[in-house]
This record gives C-alpha cells, sequence and structure tokens, in this order.
C-alpha cells in the first residue's frame, strides 16, 4: 500500500472565495517521501520532527475542486497553508539537536574549487561509504552520527559530514519536485497577496 499527493493551490478572489488557480498534479510533483513528513506530517521517517506546516486541518471554504477531488474512500490527511505562512518557516532551523542518524551531508567542489554543501543522501544507500567511514575511524560504525566531531568522508570525489536536519535540507525549494510549486505561489502572492494564495494539500492511499 502507497500514498500519492494531490492538490491544487488555490487564490482567494476579491470577494473572499477561494478558486482553484493551478492543480499540483499538472507540475509534477512526484512522490518524496521526506518532503511529505517535514511538510505535510504524512510520516515521520528519518527520526525529524514536523514543521509547522503540517497540522492536519481541512479549509471549510475550500474551492468547489477541491471538495470534489479531496472526498473519498482514500484521500485522508488534508491541510493547507497560505503564502504568508509558507514565508515565515525558518527553512534553515534545526529540526533536531543532534545529527541525523540516516542521512549524511554531500559537499561538492565548485567552479572555484571550494567546496560547498549540495544536499543530503542516504547514508546506507551510498556505495562504499560505511567501508570508507570505518577506514577512516576505525570501529563498526551504523550511522553518520556515531563519526567523531569533526569527522568527514572523503569520497569519489565528494566529501561526506554528518548533518543536522532542516526543512530546507528535506524539502528544498530550489530543487525538483518542489521548485514549480513554490515558483506558481509566489508569482501568485506577488500580484494578489501573500493572505490571498494558499496550497491545499491531500494524499490519497492507494488499496
Amino acid at each position: 500500500m502507497g500514498a500519492d499527493i494531490d492538490g491544487v493551490i488555490e487564490l482567494r478572489s476579491a470577494g473572499g472565495h477561494w478558486e482553484m488557480q493551478v492543480d499540483l498534479l499538472d507540475l509534477q510533483s512526484g512522490r518524496d517521501g521526506e518532503a511529505w513528513g517535514v511538510s505535510f506530517r504524512l510520516r515521520r521517517d528519518g527520526g525529524f520532527a514536523a514543521s509547522p506546516l503540517c497540522r492536519s486541518r481541512a479549509p471549510g471554504d475550500a474551492s468547489d475542486a477541491v471538495w470534489e477531488a479531496a472526498v473519498g474512500d482514500y484521500q485522508h490527511s488534508h491541510t493547507y497553508a497560505t503564502w504568508a505562512e509558507v514565508a515565515a518557516v525558518d527553512w534553515d532551523a534545526p529540526l533536531d539537536g543532534k545529527p541525523s542518524w540516516y542521512w549524511v551531508g554531500l559537499w561538492r567542489p565548485g567552479e572555484d574549487g571550494e567546496f560547498a554543501q549540495d544536499g543530503i543522501v542516504w547514508a546506507s544507500a551510498t556505495p562504499g561509504l560505511g567501508e570508507a567511514a570505518a577506514d577512516a575511524f576505525g570501529g563498526d560504525l551504523d550511522s553518520p552520527s556515531q563519526w567523531p566531531q569533526g569527522g568527514e568522508v572523503q569520497l569519489e570525489g565528494a566529501v561526506h559530514r554528518p548533518v543536522i536536519l532542516t526543512a530546507g535540507l528535506l524539502a528544498p525549494a530550489d530543487r525538483s519536485p518542489w521548485l514549480g510549486a513554490w515558483q506558481a505561489m509566489r508569482r501568485l502572492a506577488a500580484e494578489y497577496g501573500d493572505e490571498n494564495v494558499r496550497p491545499v494539500v491531500w494524499f490519497g492511499r492507494r488499496p
């Protein structure tokens, strides 16, 4: 059994009614379990806490398009947030007080040769990382959070370091699959106001 995201971007008209502007499925956001967890509290994999946007709430004043699509046997976890709420989130705030057990930060050299963070990767799914960490630090290490303070592993031209997760790392606004949705909402909010634009999101379980 799995789940798929569904939803719309709504715009509040001058008369105060919410109307659908963009179908999120048209933006091809795809499946992104970690981003769903931190953004919408669909699940809590990876040991990270939920973001302030995650509280479950169904908008009673939603557009007809939402009610036609969001109510059924498999739809669940409805939520929404105005663009003002999204813009107020500190995406760089730590979600925990210690390095992630599962994730490791990835740094790659840029054009100037300086290393810059290039997101995060699932440590256990990175070939050779466990062996390289054991060689560098000794012992049988199950997680990057067990590496010594300041420890890093070089592997295939990249540097891997323990990382404290943030919402921005798990749901980066400047990368697919979220880029299209953020761009659409930012564009609408610039024209109509932050309080008048919102994503309404729900999930549908596959039987």
